[in-house]
């Protein structure tokens, strides 16, 4: 009867497990790519929105106050101008100089194709760009730039390369300068100001990040905890504040005054954000604009520039991945959109001490095993102590039996005879909790640290394995960690309650199940762990049923 069972039972594994590859491939592809675009916008015909910041931290957000930044008019050009170095290709908007494209040549589209990955773009599927604009006394609308080329490429061994944007606004001569420089996201955005008119002006730089509700790209349809999608802001007093798009859509953020600082959108793997400088107060805010994005942005304070005098306004835009020794190199504070979650003072060393593991084996597969081996070690005292628990229940499962059998139905009596046998056999009956309780701290902390580092992204093992970061395309590393978990069962004593025995038996499955969806990275860790617990737990199970046989507390 048995075998008979057996063979309908793994057939049916067999079959169930073709249908979940399949369904997977079906419904889980990964995102059109976007392609550089050729026009500024597909919504230049929508009235382009302004940069006009409140007038202080007490005015409401809204649409008042909101115009407009620069001046002349307000149709996106045509002609986009094209920058790139090694790391960006971006596209800016001679018709205000807002950057509506940015890809990162260095981060692929998905892992199946060849293309760089697109942060900011504007068209018909999503809108997501970075606008920085100059507020002007009496001037509406957005500065018409002209540029001595439409394309600029960094050079091979150069350190930076500079692009001037130029304007006359009533006698102010207006350069918008683009720095970007090798192997960096940041872009340096200055305003060089020269009135030449017979009166003093007032000038104010204002950057925005303008989003709207589209779905995070890089997010993955799979179950687990979500990355953060949102606006982040900076102050002395939080250095990482959240605001998500419903507390932009409703108002909730209230307009602040704040010493440097930055504003920033975030989304998984990847950050845009403006820094102004630090040496000054600037406003923080955030809004809806007229196309339904959600604007986050800051306004540096007003300048006034005397006749005959310059000034320059500037501020720094990082558009790129989230690596942190860049994002440190950027701003205070900056590298703190690297979420690990509330376990972030577990996750932050777990992810130092495995970038180092990888600087020396080149492999982040083999980098998660070695690391798995030395969290182990670390925690070999406690799960010991466990394991020897487990395995003096095991060993003792019989007389344990007998008390219960002795006394029957008297269940009062049963638990004080039990009691009195765990005290004089030194037995911990809840030390069989410990090894997974040690070990959830630990496996959450690194659940956010594979899902936070970009590092990982695309990141191949072996075979199958191209991208640790995600699900295993063929789910056989979720397979092998419940065979894991279920010889590991084996090694624990049966629950003397029948229905308990029976949750435990299924419960390999249904970790099974869950770990399906889990990034390759971290099923991989819990294999390896499982793996070292069996070598652990059986040599200190057979250390105990090979000991003297002992006393008997009954």
């Amino acid at each position: 009867m048995d075998v008979k069972r057996l063979l309908l039972v793994i057939p049916l594994a067999v079959v169930a497990y073709l249908m979940v590859v399949q369904w997977n491939k079906d419904y889980d592809q990964p995102a059109a790519e976007t392609q550089a675009p050729q026009v500024a916008s597909q919504a230049a015909n929508a009235t382009a929105q302004g940069l006009e910041a409140p007038s202080s931290s007490t005015t409401t957000n809204g649409d008042t106050g909101l115009s407009t930044p620069d001046s002349a008019a307000s149709t996106p050009s045509n002609n986009l101008i094209e920058v790139k170095t090694d790391v960006l290709d971006l596209r800016i908007d001679p018709q205000g100089g807002d950057v509506v494209y940015a890809a990162l040549l260095e981060h692929k589209q998905n892992n199946a194709s060849e293309s760089p990955f697109v942060l900011l773009s504007d068209n018909q599927s999503r809108s997501y760009v970075a606008k920085s604009g100059l507020q002007l006394d009496g001037h509406k609308g957005r500065i018409a730039f002209s540029a001595d080329s439409n394309s600029y490429t960094l050079a091979e061994g150069d350190d930076s390369l500079q692009v001037d944007l130029k304007a006359d606004i009533n006698g102010v001569a207006v350069i918008k300068r683009f720095t970007v420089s090798q192997d960096s996201y940041q872009i340096k955005v200055d305003y060089l100001l020269d009135n030449q008119s017979q009166q003093p002006v007032n000038a104010r730089f204002i950057g925005q990040l303008a989003r709207d509700n589209s779905a995070d790209p890089t997010s993955g349809g799979g179950m687990g905890m979500k990355s953060y999608l949102g606006a982040a802001f900076s102050s002395e007093e939080n250095h990482y504040q959240k605001v998500d798009f419903e507390d932009i859509q409703d108002g909730s953020f209230k307009n602040v005054d704040v010493q440097g600082g930055w504003v920033s959108m975030i989304q998984h793997y990847f950050v845009s954000a403006w820094v102004p400088a630090d040496n000054q107060k600037n406003l923080y805010y955030a809004n809806v604009d007229k196309q339904n994005r959600n604007v986050a942005a800051f306004a540096s304070p007003t300048t006034q520039i005397a006749a005959g005098q310059q000034a320059e306004l500037g501020a720094t835009l990082f558009v790129g991945p989230k690596d942190q020794d860049q994002l440190e190199a950027t701003a205070p504070y900056l590298e703190l959109v690297v979420d690990f979650g509330w376990l972030w003072f577990l996750a932050n060393p777990l992810f130092w001490l495995l970038e180092h593991i990888h600087a020396l084996v080149g492999n982040w597969g083999a980098s998660i095993i070695l690391l798995t081996v030395l969290v182990k070690v670390v925690l070999f005292p406690l799960s010991a102590t466990a394991y020897r628990s487990m395995a003096k229940m095991r060993k003792m499962g019989p007389e344990m039996q007998r008390i219960k059998e002795k006394y029957g139905s008297d269940r009062q009596k049963v638990s004080q005879e039990m009691m009195k046998f765990y005290q004089t056999e030194k037995i911990n009956p809840l030390g069989g909790c410990l090894p997974i309780v040690i070990q959830m701290p630990v496996f959450i902390a690194l659940y956010w640290m594979l899902m936070e580092s970009v590092e990982l992204r695309h990141a191949p093992f072996m075979l199958w394995i191209q991208d640790l970061s995600v699900k295993d395309p063929l789910f056989i590393l979720p397979i092998i960690m419940g065979l894991t978990m279920f010889i590991q069962q084996q090694l624990n004593p049966t629950p003397p309650d029948p229905t308990q025995a029976k949750i435990m038996k299924m419960l390999p499955i249904v970790f099974t199940f869950f770990f399906l969806w889990f990034p390759a990275g971290l099923v991989l860790y819990w294999i390896v762990n499982n793996t070292l617990s069996i070598a652990q737990q059986y040599v200190i199970t057979r250390q105990i049923e090979n000991a003297e046989p002992t006393k008997k507390g009954a």
